[in-house]
């Protein structure tokens, strides 16, 4: 060596250092320092005061160092201390697991063998490999979950493709930013008649006539957004069908992404008879009111019919308030419908009055039938307007006749007074009767429904000896 630096240090102009400086000087160049001798007895440890994980090393000072080392550690010290002492040349440095015996702690060294002194010791400058470690930990744990997340996505892309493929309907994924398709699937080609190079990438309006570029997907995307499940028609160029297309909008990656559904117009022929869209239809444009409610009465949904009964605006307004609070006798015309439903699994009529908010009570003919979604129970209540002259018409013809022939085969055998007694009495018991069935013996329930106060029909039961019948029915 003729560096300048080499020169100086061999010149003998570096006085020589005192030992508890030269201690100093080797816990600060590294982070722990090990005195050993030649068969390995710990002679002196110098750690670096700021280390404190190696403050413990310094309690095995005339101990063997083999003791501090775990089992694998063990052979490479032996092996790299006996290339030292054969005077191999340039000892590679060796890595070395501490631990304290009872492997509640571990910690790598990287430990370096220098000759110091002329009684054989052997100074080991170690460097603490522990941030090393945990960088290596971290990066392992990365890479395994970037290759779970990789295998996640291969999955989820294989089922999207699988079911892409086997979707009868034809479906394009469209770009809201750029206007480009980005996903097609075999329907979409064939009804679209493009390869499906030529269809990735390019403009969704393209594939149609007198759309303009920019127009045609904002269109999509403004209709998606109303909620309104509109169509939109459009000509395909080329072979000249007409499709209807249903939008919708979704954020994927901080990207709004139209899924677009082609529906042919011909299409909508073959399916006329689908009863999904036949019973929505129904529903909605149908005469008669109908509700949906949960098994404690809250409304679901409601169809303008009912809406107009009860001068309602929106069905917004409707929503999440108990049926209840448009019935004349409130939670005790719930609870008879909701109880005969729930055993019989329908009601088929029901007299009651339905309260709109602005006008006057109507009298209604209600049918209840119990509904199973998933696992909660719902309710569907079609209502009928009772003052309708066919309604009446249906009601008082067919049992006029009879009625009329069993009062008049009355006459001659009993005075006006018992016929009309007589007549009162039963037309009296069979109302008790009903209301007590159709409450399922509730006699509060039943009392409210008749417009009596609860003595009043315990007495009429006793009267018809009601009473008795239904104790020996219990028991």
């Amino acid at each position: 060596m003729t560096s300048r630096g080499t020169k100086y240090w061999n010149s003998g102009a570096i006085p020589l250092i005192a030992p508890e400086i030269l201690g100093d000087i080797i816990a600060e160049v590294a982070d722990v320092g090990v005195v050993i001798s030649d068969n390995g007895s710990i002679l002196s440890v110098l750690v670096n005061p700021a280390n404190e994980a190696f403050r413990q090393l310094e309690s095995w000072e005339k101990k063997d160092i083999r003791t501090s080392l775990t089992i694998e550690s063990v052979s490479k010290f032996e092996s790299r201390l006996a290339e030292f002492l054969e005077g191999k040349q340039k000892v590679r440095p060796v890595e070395l697991n501490h631990t304290d015996g009872n492997n509640r702690w571990e910690s790598p060294v990287r430990y370096s063998f220098h000759r110091i002194g002329p009684d054989g010791a052997i100074l080991l400058l170690g460097r603490d490999l522990r941030p090393i470690a945990e960088m290596q930990q971290q990066l392992v744990e990365a890479q395994l979950s970037l290759e779970r997340d990789y295998e996640t996505q291969r999955e989820y892309d294989t089922r999207f493709r699988v079911l892409m493929e086997n979707t009868t309907e034809a479906v394009l994924f469209v770009s809201v930013l750029t206007g480009e398709i980005t996903e097609a699937n075999s329907a979409a080609v064939a009804l679209v008649d493009r390869p499906l190079e030529s269809l990735i990438g390019n403009q969704l309006s393209g594939c149609f006539e007198g759309r303009k570029r920019g127009d045609m997907v904002d269109a999509l995307a403004s209709q998606a957004i109303s909620d309104m499940n509109n169509k939109t028609k459009a000509d395909l160029r080329g072979n000249g069908g007409t499709v209807q297309i249903y939008p919708t909008l979704f954020r994927a990656a901080g990207e709004r992404v139209l899924l677009c559904r082609l529906v042919p117009e011909n299409k909508n022929a073959v399916r006329a008879d689908a009863l999904t869209e036949n019973l929505q239809a129904l529903y909605a444009d149908g005469p008669d009111p109908m509700v949906f409610t949960t098994d404690t009465g809250d409304v679901l949904s409601a169809n303008d019919a009912f809406l107009d009964m009860i001068d309602v605006a929106h069905d917004i307004n409707v929503r999440d308030r108990s049926i209840a609070d448009y019935l004349q006798r409130g939670s005790v015309d719930f609870k008879v419908m909701a109880e005969n439903a729930e055993r019989a699994g329908r009601m088929r009529s029901y007299a009651t009055k339905l309260a709109g908010a602005y006008g006057s009570p109507r009298a209604v003919d209600v049918s209840v039938t119990k509904l199973l979604a998933g696992q909660q129970t719902v309710f569907a209540f079609v209502l009928r307007d009772a003052n309708r002259a066919e309604v009446a018409q249906a009601r008082s013809h067919p049992g006029s006749d009879d009625s009329m022939r069993s009062v008049a085969e009355l006459v001659g055998s009993a005075t006006l007074k018992d016929i009309v007694a007589e007549t009162t009495n039963v037309v009296e018991k069979m109302c008790i009767e009903t209301a007590v069935k159709l409450t399922m013996n509730n006699r509060v329930a039943a009392a409210e429904m008749l417009g009596l106060s609860r003595q009043s029909l315990y007495v009429k039961l006793r009267k018809f000896d009601l009473l008795s019948r239904e104790t020996e029915n219990k028991e």
